[in-house]
């Protein structure tokens, strides 16, 4: 398990045109995917569970991956939201 903290720096946060484009790529890979905001932690292949962390612009987050993918579905995820998604 390896886990990566970021800033989330678009305009309008993880809203849910942003979190269905984060979950099409979470989708691609075989590890569990999670993100963690102030204490809560959702799955991010789950809409409803990203939405309800309530991501801003400007949001510290913690992206964490396990599994046997996990170092490149960290990597590719850190890097879709540091992008602005």
């Amino acid at each position: 398990m390896i886990s990566k903290e970021i800033c989330v720096n678009n305009q309008t946060g993880l809203e849910s045109k942003a979190a269905a484009i984060l979950i099409m790529k979470a989708s691609t890979f075989k590890s569990s995917i999670w993100v963690e905001r102030d204490e809560r932690k959702a799955n991010v292949k789950s809409l409803l569970g990203l939405l309800s962390l309530g991501i801003g612009s400007g949001s510290k987050i913690v992206v964490t991956a396990d599994g046997e993918d996990e170092e490149k579905a960290l990597e590719e995820i850190t890097n879709l939201i540091k992008a602005g998604l």
